[in-house]
């Protein structure tokens, strides 16, 4: 993301790709991860003290959750395999903080913007900023827009050439989502979200995001729509049945993903996995990388699963 759209490059950025490949890729696999193959240069450089490392820039990303019949589902998106990054992984819509949404004039309905910065571990505008990106992100990427009239209620319908106008607009950042909200006289609802981890891309890395996954439920009457021009598909599946086909190589997805995936399985309805979130922990999760006499040895903290050594010359391991 200049804005990374889809969620591809806030999300996706916080570690390597894993899952089954799709397109042309380089670089090296297994047990399902996947690595770039300038990540052993670029660890060195950081230890030798090279590379310096860039500032992460601030994102959001949201698992829009809807119940069923038979337990509930996530939406995911597919990015599309001619991306030059990621392409056709699977992930959740989300992009980059506009720096123009931290105006403290945006009406807001829920916790308030103190108990967010509490929770986020940022001051209150940026909070407020954090917030915005996660229900604009929502509803540039998925149609889905957590706002309404008053601080009860949820807008009904989003379609129709005005508000794809106002979508396209917000797409372009030609409009910021704080005007967006004035102009609509909408209510941003942040008591809709619970935010569930936070994920910073490694230091190794050219571009860098640092990223807060919510969650949200699907509002009564709205229904999500692909709208990211850099995604081909979306979906929605439930959390066990994707990390079920992440496990057999047929969904390409990363480590944040899979990781988020894996921990909704312990819910069986969204509300359930809404009313955990103010209990997650949001230490930062971010990867750590150095030199092995023979090799590089990467490592993921509270995540087993993606702790690598790439040997000099070899395979991962």
């Amino acid at each position: 993301m200049a804005n990374a759209r889809a969620g591809g490059q806030a999300e996706g950025q916080t570690g390597g790709r894993t899952g089954g490949q799709t397109g042309e890729q380089t670089g090296g696999q297994t047990d399902g991860q996947w690595y770039p193959p300038e990540w052993p240069e670029r660890i060195r450089a950081l230890a030798d003290g090279t590379l310096v490392p860039v500032e992460p820039k601030r994102a959001a990303t949201v698992m829009l959750l809807k119940d069923t019949g038979d337990g509930y589902v996530v939406h995911m998106l597919r990015r599309r395999a001619s991306m030059a990054f990621a392409g056709g992984a699977y992930a959740y819509p989300g992009g980059g903080v506009d720096p123009r949404d931290d105006d403290l004039h945006v009406r807001w309905a829920g916790p308030t913007r103190a108990w967010w910065a509490d929770r986020l571990g940022v001051d209150e505008r940026a909070a407020q900023a954090i917030v915005c990106a996660a229900v604009r992100e929502t509803y540039e990427e998925a149609g889905v827009l957590l706002a309404g009239p008053t601080p009860d209620s949820v807008i009904g319908d989003t379609t129709g050439p005005d508000w794809e106008a106002d979508r396209v607009a917000l797409v372009a950042r030609d409009m910021s989502f704080a005007e967006f909200l004035d102009r609509r006289g909408l209510v941003l609802r942040s008591d809709l979200l619970g935010v569930w981890t936070r994920w910073i891309t490694p230091e190794f890395e050219p571009r860098r995001y640092d990223t807060w996954f919510f969650v949200a439920a699907l509002p009564e009457g709205q229904r999500t729509r692909n709208a990211s021009t850099e995604a081909d598909r979306t979906v929605w599946i439930a959390p066990r049945e994707a990390a079920a086909a992440y496990d057999r190589g047929e969904l390409l997805m990363m480590p944040p993903t899979i990781a988020t995936l894996r921990q909704l399985t312990a819910y069986t309805a969204a509300a359930q996995a809404l009313d955990a979130a103010p209990a997650r922990d949001l230490a930062p999760v971010l990867v750590t990388a150095r030199p092995a006499e023979d090799g590089i040895a990467l490592s993921w903290p509270g995540y087993d699963e993606f702790t690598r050594h790439i040997p000099n010359g070899g395979a991962p391991t």
